[in-house]
């Protein structure tokens, strides 16, 4: 009778010892329940990925989203730095439907949700006044995406867009590879192959906050794009069919710059005004051998958190994020607000389909559409 108690105290502190060690698995206080769901009749799901610094990525097959990204403040404090929901609900009942997610079959804006391919306009639907915008409604970040693989690090994600999906040719099938190494980068690896003559630009479209998600302005990030031009946009968003130099303009972030800086400038300049802020695309400076270079980097002062984004694309696309109202309640339960997160979108330029200026999208039968993009994290 006298071992009762004994027996007794120690299931419970193996109990305890259990559970915190279920509790300090990850970073991320998410439930994976949470996350399993059914849409479009295929099984969701969430993966956490980690590195051997400490640092985490959370990843879900719905959109093939990046949930949340933790880095290291300058005194090595982990934060979340990516705006997200902690369900596939939250994704779901988003007003901001492209929270972290792939983007395709063409990222970014078409006008008037056409193009011409080997003389057959095709017709897409809209989703953005009178564009399409991202690939459309039902676009990549709307599809539950195949788990490939996954282990400690990494995780690779398919899918297969038929032809016809969202008004575009040929049955695409496309691979994106997600990697948390351990020179705290986090790459995104996309392949794409067709079976017919089809257009493709692929990106991602994560939120990100440096100083946390959820925790104030952004205006005070220090921005720096590597890039002489900028597109000029009209009143909807679609390039005026050139890029003219940032130079003596709000668009100058060659040296570095607060967001906010020169925000004051959007009462009379008309490419702030068409963007309620910054919603542009840069034309970026890469090396003459195509080999990966810096498009930008990002510093928050207060935390000391820097991000370099790397890549092999002729284009950046910055925003400001200026169509955040609060609506949207994030996974620590904080509003998101108005230009509280910025996004960084690697691509080919916006309407490159309907621009005989700007570099081709196409690809053919035979070819291997493949890009890859680098989100470098430090501090200073």
């Amino acid at each position: 009778m006298k071992s009762l108690p004994i027996i007794t105290v120690a299931v419970f502190v193996l109990i305890g010892c259990t559970q915190k060690k279920q509790e300090n698995t990850s970073f991320f206080k998410l439930n994976t329940a949470d996350f399993k769901s059914t849409v479009k009749g295929k099984e969701t799901g969430l993966y956490i990925l980690k590195n051997s610094s400490g640092m985490e990525a959370a990843i879900t097959n719905y959109g093939g989203r990046i949930v949340g990204l933790t880095a290291a403040d300058r005194d090595g404090e982990m934060k979340d730095v990516i705006l997200g929901f902690n369900s596939i609900e939250g994704y779901l009942k988003a007003n901001e439907v492209f929270h972290g997610a792939l983007i395709g079959r063409v990222g970014n804006r078409v006008g008037n949700g056409k193009f011409t391919l080997d003389g057959v306009e095709y017709k897409l639907p809209l989703n953005n006044g009178p564009n399409q915008l991202h690939g459309g409604v039902d676009g990549f970040h709307n599809q539950v995406w195949g788990v490939k693989k996954v282990t400690a690090n990494s995780i690779v994600l398919t899918y297969l867009s038929k032809d016809g999906e969202m008004g575009y040719p040929g049955n695409l099938s496309v691979e994106v590879t997600y990697v948390l190494n351990d020179k705290n980068e986090f790459e995104l690896h996309y392949k794409a192959t067709t079976d017919e003559k089809t257009v493709v630009n692929l990106t991602s479209h994560p939120f990100f906050n440096l100083a946390g998600e959820g925790n104030g302005t952004i205006n005070n990030h220090i921005l720096k794009i590597n890039a002489e031009k900028y597109t000029a946009v009209d009143s909807t968003l679609i390039p005026l069919g050139e890029n003219v130099p940032v130079v003596g303009t709000p668009f100058d972030f060659r040296n570095g710059k607060a967001i906010g800086q020169d925000l004051g400038a959007q009462k009379t300049n008309a490419q702030l005004q068409h963007g309620l802020g910054y919603d542009h695309n840069f034309e970026l400076n890469p090396p003459a051998n195509g080999e990966m270079f810096m498009a930008a980097s990002i510093l928050d002062p207060e935390s000391g958190r820097v991000m370099e984004i790397y890549t092999i694309e002729p284009g950046l696309q910055f925003y400001g994020g200026n169509f955040m109202d609060g609506s949207d309640i994030g996974n620590s339960g904080k509003a998101y607000e108005f230009r509280e997160s910025f996004a960084l979108e690697t691509q080919h330029f916006p309407d490159a389909l309907n621009q005989p200026n700007f570099p081709s999208i196409e690809l053919n039968p035979g070819e291997t559409y493949s890009t890859k993009t680098i989100y470098a994290f430090k501090t200073k």
